[in-house]
């Protein structure tokens, strides 16, 4: 069956096969956050992307691949409760903006911030800073099989990251992602968010003055 991105909670990874990297999906926590998996396949190493919590689901996720990286999209408890089980057991290096990166409950080995690139193995991605949903929230872009997007908490179907009915952070998120994301990228551009179903910038996109208009 093909790749839909459709996890829950309890479930099995969603694993889709691309040109170069494969990326496994699996939902974890009461608060149904996703983790994703990135292993590039030439090299076998491999790139967490949120160590939201279940320390076990996620060790059977990485299986036998060579997790190098775990990158945590924000700061928030519920996508990094598993990060310190993950990077004892792995010794993976610990990724985040530099803004968030003194509420992970581990050291962070790495601060990134707008611009920079992560690689796993033979492959790059690019670091998008998209503030509002926290001050570090950051969002990675693979450019590859065609291009995709984790987006954590900043963006989902049907709209922007929680900014607390704040009029200031919402109008920074909004900016972000429409100048960083929408006016940059393809309609085609896969979107991976921090819960839930993944969706398309085509899909979104013409709701954007929707979005804008109601504040949220």
């Amino acid at each position: 069956m093909s790749y839909t991105g459709d996890v829950e909670v309890g479930g099995p990874a969603d694993v889709r096969e691309l040109a170069g990297l494969t990326i496994s999906k699996v939902a974890v926590s009461e608060m149904a956050n996703n983790a994703y998996l990135l292993r590039c396949t030439a090299t076998g190493q491999a790139l967490l992307v949120d160590a939201a919590a279940e320390p076990g689901t996620l060790h059977r996720l990485v299986g036998g691949a060579d997790l190098r990286t775990v990158v945590t999209t924000h700061g928030h408890w519920d996508h990094h409760r598993a990060l310190p089980d993950v990077v004892a057991a792995t010794g993976a290096r610990t990724v985040a903006h530099a803004a968030d990166a003194g509420d992970l409950p581990v050291p962070v080995d790495r601060t990134v911030a707008h611009g920079d690139t992560v690689e796993v193995g033979e492959q790059v991605l690019e670091v998008v800073h998209l503030r509002g949903h926290t001050p570090g929230s950051i969002a990675l872009v693979w450019r590859g099989d065609g291009t995709h997007v984790f987006t954590g908490d900043s963006l989902f179907p049907g709209g922007v990251g929680n900014t607390q009915q704040d009029p200031e952070r919402f109008a920074s998120l909004v900016d972000d992602v429409e100048q960083r994301l929408f006016a940059v990228l393809s309609d085609e551009t896969w979107v991976y968010p921090g819960h839930g179903r993944d969706t398309t910038l085509g899909a979104e996109r013409p709701s954007l003055p929707e979005w804008r208009a109601r504040g949220w």
